[in-house]
């Protein structure tokens, strides 16, 4: 059996090395059109950082190491430029030797990936403008800043790539500005969460230009200059980083099937329209598993899995791929920011009816020395309390709790379900009851109605003319360094000799620091009479929603100092 596969990386090198430990008599042939068949390509903006300081620590494979290791015979600089699916030949041409020839197949797995998206306006050719998806990309960009000693940078996109960017630029001591069309940065997150991104960049020195879009881009002698509604913005060197579009070129000509923006079209089992011919990785459509939609989700571990499930269904097995939940985790200087499945606002907008819990909590027991808070956003369907995402952002210990809640989503647990789960503890790594646990606690109170909320978005519509009760819960001390207008001041440890100075018949909303002292309160509270509204996230994260600074970085049992 031939079998060519077209594009290595992720998805087209996991295939070969699949499909010879399957079968050690296949004849296997990779054309990857750049000069690298399998590299590090979440590392590239760490080798441009300093980071990474070695070129060959981003190379995972060679030619000559497949070759070998596995016996697949690695073509690099050569371009497919033609699928004949009738005669069962690609047309290849030898970037380096000008040569094109024809090869023929049995079978052909399409890995071509995608390629970064530009504006819609025009982009002049420059030496100071890049784009960064190649190998090739990432050493034009550190050799230019080795030779060039660029003082400043604009990022133009705030996505993985370029946050991941910027923070690498800032790291090599060059000013950099971050210029986003949408309200906030990465849309794998809510507006709220996001909040806090903004603010660890911000704090690390980074400009963000948010909600306005680059309309043009000058290339003068030794700056670049974008236009940014009506107003120029300059500085040494421009990233576009747009996100990525599916290199489908060779797949359209080709006449196979297209799915959403234009991707491959394939089924559960990789295969494309045409017979015998599969495609994976970044240029596929896939399903979307919480909402069942398409989509496009360019990440690694799906293209990896998804070049295994051809290669084991090309040898004759009935491997599937079920879809992708878009788990991802980026770091953020001393931060790190971690998502899975849909935002709140995206669920909203496919008409799911939900509800979200919102905590901060200690990565491990909070007196162990070096305790340090995280935030999460757990957002879950009413009625069926299935989970249908969750956002967090902290410092130790965020990607383990993603982790555990989309391995949660995958089983079809419910956010209910997360309360029972047996998570290993020791005060270094984690506390008696997990963040995860916890979020599974509240989510019960939610279902069962022992616990009502409202949310940061909800705190300026609250009436202020008496018609409802607003309670600070905290103590005096917090409440003089500052508060939500409007809330009285009534600590917790006050309030069962002192319910009775609080106005009876009126619905009550309250709030601490964390959101725990005030869920007591309102416990208490339901208890005498009162309908009692807990603030999700607490006074802690109201604010830094609201000013875009960070929450307190330690972390103390709610009401308690060190």
């Amino acid at each position: 059996m031939k079998v060519i596969i077209v594009g290595g990386v992720a998805g087209g090198a996991s295939a070969a090395a699949r499909l010879r430990r399957l079968d050690e008599k296949a004849e296997i042939t990779v054309y990857e059109r750049s000069g690298y068949v399998s590299y590090a390509n979440c590392g590239l903006p760490y080798y441009i950082g300093g980071v990474i300081t070695q070129k060959s620590e981003l190379t995972l494979k060679t030619p000559e190491s497949l070759k070998t290791r596995f016996d697949i015979d690695i073509k690099v600089r050569h371009e497919v430029t033609a699928i004949d699916a009738a005669k069962k030949t690609v047309t290849v041409r030898d970037i380096d030797g000008g040569r094109v020839f024809e090869d023929k197949y049995d079978k052909l797995v399409l890995s071509p990936g995608a390629k970064a998206s530009l504006p819609p306006f025009p982009v002049p050719a420059s030496d100071r403008i890049f784009t960064l998806r190649t190998v090739e990309d990432c050493f034009a960009i550190r050799g230019f800043i080795e030779e060039k000693q660029p003082k400043s940078a604009i990022v133009v996109g705030g996505g993985f790539i370029g946050l991941e960017m910027a923070e690498n630029l800032i790291e090599a001591g060059i000013k950099t500005t971050v210029v986003e069309l949408m309200p906030h940065l990465l849309k794998t997150f809510d507006t709220d969460m996001a909040s806090m991104i903004h603010a660890c960049f911000r704090k690390n020195g980074v400009e963000l230009i948010l909600g306005k879009g680059a309309s043009a881009v000058k290339a003068e002698r030794n700056s670049i200059s974008l236009e940014i509604e009506g107003k120029e913005l300059k500085a040494d060197m421009l990233m576009f980083a747009l996100g990525v579009t599916p290199d489908t070129d060779l797949a359209k000509k080709a006449g196979l099937a297209l799915g959403a923006k234009g991707s491959i079209l394939v089924n559960d089992r990789m295969e494309t329209s045409a017979r015998d011919v599969y495609a994976v990785g970044d240029a596929v459509e896939v399903r979307y598993l919480i909402a069942g939609n398409k989509a496009l989700i360019s990440l690694a571990g799906p293209a990896n899995k998804q070049g295994r499930i051809a290669a084991d269904n090309i040898c004759g097995g009935s491997s599937r791929y079920p879809g992708s939940m878009g788990t991802s985790v980026v770091k953020i200087f001393d931060m790190t920011a971690a998502s899975v499945g849909l935002t709140q606002e995206y669920a909203a907008s496919l008409g799911f009816d939900s509800e979200a819990i919102i905590i901060s909590a200690a990565a491990h027991a909070s007196y162990y020395p070096g305790a340090k808070n995280m935030w999460i956003k757990a957002i879950f369907e009413r009625g069926t309390n299935r989970i249908l995402g969750a956002q967090i952002v902290g410092y130790d210990g965020v990607d383990k709790r993603i982790d555990v809640i989309a391995t949660a989503m995958k089983c079809g647990m419910t956010m209910v379900d997360l309360k029972e789960l047996e998570l290993a503890y020791a005060p270094p790594y984690s506390s008696a009851r997990d963040p995860v646990n916890v979020v599974g606690f509240i989510a019960e109170n939610v279902a069962t109605g022992k616990f009502k909320q409202f949310h940061a978005e909800d705190v300026d519509a609250l009436p202020r003319d008496g018609s409802v009760t607003l309670l600070d819960a905290r103590t005096p001390k917090e409440y003089g360094a500052g508060h939500i207008e409007g809330f009285i001041n009534l600590q917790l440890d006050e309030l069962r000799e002192r319910h009775g100075e609080l106005p009876a018949g009126k619905p009550l909303y309250v709030h601490c620091q964390s959101g725990l002292r005030s869920y007591i309160a309102c416990r208490m509270l339901a208890q005498y009479g009162f309908e009692c509204y807990n603030l999700a996230g607490g006074y802690g994260f109201y604010n830094s929603v609201k000013t875009e600074k960070l929450a307190a970085e330690s972390s103390w049992p709610c009401g308690m100092e060190k």
